[in-house]
Order: structure tokens, then C-alpha cells, then sequence
């Protein structure tokens, strides 16, 4: 009975078990570890699955020309006219992501290309082929690989973003050298149609229920970045600021669109993707026919994604984004070289160089706009800066097709690419992230490595 006095606090008998976790604010149990880590391990799955069941195009597209007879240019523009219909949707995606959240943006590209790879078993025409491994799958993997994961995990992370990325996006080196193989011996066992079929029934009964418990911030647990109090997290933040004066612009995508850091943002992006993807589809065809067997040009696709684990994992920023550029160049100039001298060597090189360096691209491929444009709409801001990104995927593969068809050999389109990789470094250096926000935390975690 309520007597007028303050109530007697509930204090639990020492003889009962203590709850494993601690009570957050607003009612509830906070688990025993920062539920940061566990979206990181839920997007490690999801870019494993979903980029390489885009990836998957490069071991289709023999097959495909082998079925068909169709231009390398018109087969390779499918992989093209995806990264165009990514193009368009990408604002949206990143729109829809501050709106709604993360988890049905990324089931919406779990259905999409689930759909899409389902659908490509029944292709005769090339209209079907840009519909369903083009838009379907293309666009489709915006909303769960590595635009759609850099939108939310960054509010997840600051002292650790560039570790955080790096782990979730490893996740496609671990899937590349285990779907990859897999798909390829499907290809060449039942065929790349039954290969699209199994591939699209995977993506879908994995991830859709995986994917469920994605949240857009930390705060909607009455958490706060890294798992540190609000003090802590406060000073963190406060201590990486390098310009305070822009880290104190609130900006929106029109305030973005009116500085010269965002449009060398476009351009690096533009011209990285350009290279990488001109590569990545290419790169099983050419292989085979300069002499590789189909399963060593199979294993070459997922060994690339695969060394590229520990680069992302160890590297952060301009200095990557350098790097990563510099080891497409030595990719390029190995395969330049290995028209001439196909020799197991060169061709470990090649994935090395590729790999360990140039996907090292993607730790840090989130962070760079973040650090410039961190903010309430920076889901905004980054779909857009995408858009050049994706862009530049859609220009490599086409143009290098286009390039063959007119000259039978890719060694020019290679040299075009290489240099696409210099410009990029240049205008990555000139957006200057580093001038904005240094590394937080990065000297400390150095020091226990």
C-alpha cells in the first residue's frame, strides 16, 4: 500500500541469478558486448553472398557468349546497364536508408536480386539479360553491399568506422573463395542457368532472415558509437576534428553540392570504379583465352577477393586509397604482360597486386565521404557520391568491351584504365578527408596490434 512515501527501490535476493547484460536506458537489457560488432557480423555475411553473386557475371559471361555468340560489348553491357540502373537508384537508397532504416533497404535488394538470378535461368534475348543480371541484380546489390552498409554502419562506428568497414566488406573475400569455386563448378557441371537458379535460391534463404535485426543507430538501443558513454564518445568525436569550422557545417546534399571536396569525391570515385570493374568482368574471359584453364581463371576471380582480407583490414584513407589505386596498376601491367608471358608467376602477381592493395579500396570507401560530410543527411550525401561511383563501374566494363570488339585486344583499354587509377589518386588527395577528421583512435589501436 502507498502510503505517501517514496517507494522501496526493488533490490534483488543475492541467491538469484543476475541478468547477463545490463539494463539500458528506457527498460531492457543491453547484451554484454556493443551490438555494433554483432551488425558488423551480419553485413560480413550479407557482402559475402550479395557482391559476389554480382561478381559471379565475370564466370557467366563465357558461358553466355558461348550460348549466344553475342558482342562482348552488348554481353558485357548488362554488367554495364546494372551499375546504370544503380546510377539512378542510389539517392534513393540513401534517402530511403535515413528514412527508414537499414533493414528494409537491404531486404528490398535481398528480394531484388534473388529475383533477378531466379529469372536469368530463362533468358533467350539480350533485352532479358539487361533486365534480370543487369537491372535486377545490378541494382539490387546497391541496397546490401557496400553503399547500403556504409550508410548505416558508420553511425555505428567512429574511433573504429575504418576497422568496422574493413571487417564487414573482408566478408567478400571469405565468399569469394567459396561461392565463387562453387559456382564456377555448377557452370561447368549443370550449367549457367541452374548455376543462376541455385545462386539466387542461396541469397535468398540466407540473408532474408539474416538481415532482420538491423538497426540504423546506435541511439535507437539508448546506445551510443563504439559502445562508449556519452562522455566519452563526446570527446572522441571532439578530438578527431582537425577543421572545426567545417565539421560544424550541417550538411545537407545541396551544401555538399556547392564544395570542391565533393566533386573530387566524384571524380576519384569515378575513376576507381572505372578501373576495378573494367577489370573484375573482363578479366575470366581474358584469362581463358590467352590460355588459363576455365577453373584456374574461376580460382584467380575468388583468390583476388579472398588476399584482399588482411589489406583491408590493416589500412585506412588517402594512403589507401593511393595504394589501392597503385595495386590496380600493377594488376593491369601484369596482365598487359601476361599476353605475352602466361606464366603461374605473373598471374599470382596479378592477384596479389589486385587484391592484397587494390581492394583495399573498400575499407575505406565509407569512411572518406564521412569524414568530410558526417551529419544528419550523410545518407544523402554519400548515395550521391555513389552515383559517380557507379557510374564509373558502368563505363569500365562497356568501354573495355567496345575496345576489344574494335581492335581484338584489351591491352589499350588496360592502359585507359590504369591511368583512370592515377587520376583517382590525385583527386582523392585533393578532396583531402584528412583535413577534416584524422583517424580517430587509430594511433591506439596500432599500439595493441
Amino acid at each position: 500500500m502507498n502510503n505517501g512515501s517514496s517507494p522501496t527501490p526493488f533490490r534483488p535476493h543475492p541467491s538469484l541469478p543476475r541478468a547477463r547484460g545490463r539494463v539500458r536506458e528506457g527498460g531492457g537489457i543491453r547484451p554484454p558486448f556493443f551490438y555494433g560488432w554483432v551488425l558488423v557480423a551480419v553485413a560480413f555475411v550479407t557482402m559475402a553472398v550479395g557482391v559476389n553473386a554480382r561478381t559471379a557475371f565475370s564466370l557467366l559471361f563465357p558461358a553466355i557468349l558461348a550460348e549466344f555468340g553475342w558482342d562482348r560489348a552488348v554481353t558485357a553491357g548488362a554488367f554495364s546497364f546494372g551499375f546504370l540502373v544503380s546510377a539512378v537508384v542510389t539517392p534513393f537508397v540513401g534517402r530511403l536508408m535515413d528514412l527508414r532504416g537499414p533493414r528494409i533497404v537491404v531486404e528490398l535488394g535481398v528480394l531484388t536480386m534473388g529475383a533477378g538470378l531466379i529469372l536469368a535461368s530463362l533468358v533467350t534475348e539480350p533485352w532479358q539479360l539487361y533486365l534480370t543480371l543487369g537491372a535486377l541484380v545490378g541494382g539490387g546489390v546497391n541496397c546490401l553491399a557496400y553503399t547500403g552498409q556504409s550508410i548505416y554502419l558508420t553511425n555505428w562506428f567512429v574511433r573504429r568506422r575504418g576497422l568496422a568497414l574493413s571487417i564487414a566488406f573482408s566478408g567478400v573475400g571469405i565468399g569469394s573463395i567459396t561461392i565463387l569455386p562453387w559456382l564456377g563448378w555448377l557452370i561447368g557441371t549443370s550449367g549457367w542457368r541452374s548455376a543462376c537458379v541455385s545462386l539466387g535460391i542461396l541469397l535468398l534463404a540466407l540473408l532474408g532472415p539474416l538481415n532482420l535485426p538491423l538497426k540504423q543507430r546506435p541511439e535507437d538501443m539508448g546506445l551510443h558509437p563504439d559502445g562508449l558513454s556519452s562522455d566519452h564518445a563526446s570527446t572522441d568525436h571532439a578530438a578527431s576534428i582537425v577543421d572545426h569550422a567545417w565539421a560544424a557545417v550541417d550538411w545537407t546534399l545541396g551544401r555538399a553540392l556547392r564544395t570542391r571536396r565533393f566533386w573530387w569525391l566524384a571524380a576519384g570515385y569515378f575513376c576507381g570504379l572505372f578501373s576495378w570493374y573494367a577489370v573484375q568482368v573482363h578479366q575470366t574471359k581474358y584469362l581463358i583465352e590467352i590460355g588459363f584453364a576455365p577453373g584456374e581463371a574461376a580460382l584467380a576471380l575468388g583468390l583476388v577477393s579472398l588476399v584482399a582480407v588482411p589489406g583491408q583490414i590493416a589500412l585506412g584513407r588517402e594512403w589507401v586509397w593511393m595504394i589501392g589505386n597503385l595495386g590496380f596498376v600493377v594488376c593491369y601491367l601484369c596482365l598487359i604482360g601476361l599476353r605475352s608471358a602466361p606464366t603461374p608467376m605473373l598471374l599470382y602477381a596479378m592477384i596479389l597486386a589486385q587484391g592484397t592493395l587494390g581492394y583495399g579500396l573498400t575499407s575505406v570507401m565509407g569512411p572518406i565521404p564521412a569524414e568530410i560530410f558526417a551529419g544528419r543527411h550523410y545518407g544523402s550525401i554519400f548515395g550521391t557520391v555513389m552515383v559517380a561511383a557507379i557510374l564509373g563501374g558502368a563505363a569500365g566494363p562497356w568501354i573495355t568491351g567496345v575496345i576489344y570488339d574494335a581492335i581484338g585486344t584489351y591491352s589499350i583499354a588496360f592502359w585507359i584504365a590504369a591511368g583512370c587509377n592515377l587520376i583517382s589518386i590525385l583527386a582523392i588527395w585533393l578532396a583531402a578527408p584528412g583535413k577534416v577528421r584524422a583517424v580517430a583512435g587509430r594511433a591506439e589501436l596500432l599500439g595493441r596490434m
